[in-house]
């Protein structure tokens, strides 16, 4: 996710937990990229100018992964606000197509993970860890 610097206000972020059964889908930033370098994080982007943010989503996990999502139905269990991004996160379970490293000028690996391998990640946010976690306990 980059991060824009201006004083246009927060960028709005469009982020998806990519779950397979008892695993979850991430991305590892590359370590050269300006915000957030060398962390696992979520597939996602930057909502466009005049963009809906599911649209956005779709768009993004196209981009990134490869992959063909659904746009989501119901709002975004998760919200992350900073002062420089808003972030909303879907749940999404259901796409076509394999997912890959589809940008490899923003992350250097994709990888699946299940619950017991998420506590020796070096996770881009602090609430990613619980959030995960539930998502794959239930």
């Amino acid at each position: 996710m980059t991060i824009s610097t201006d004083d246009s206000g927060p960028v709005r972020i469009v982020t998806a937990i990519v779950r397979d059964g008892d695993r979850v889908l991430l991305c590892h930033r590359s370590a050269g990229r300006r915000w957030y370098p060398d962390v696992w994080d979520l597939p996602g982007g930057h909502v466009e100018e005049g963009e809906d943010p599911k649209e956005s989503l779709v768009r993004e996990l196209r981009e990134e992964l490869g992959i063909t999502a659904s746009e989501p139905s119901g709002p975004p269990m998760h919200e992350i606000r900073t002062a420089t991004f808003d972030m909303r996160i879907w749940l999404i379970d259901r796409w076509t197509g394999t997912p890959v490293n589809a940008a490899p000028d923003e992350h250097d690996a994709v990888a699946w993970f299940w619950t017991s391998d998420l506590d020796s990640l070096r996770l881009a946010h602090e609430s990613y860890l619980s959030m995960l976690t539930a998502v794959l306990l239930t």
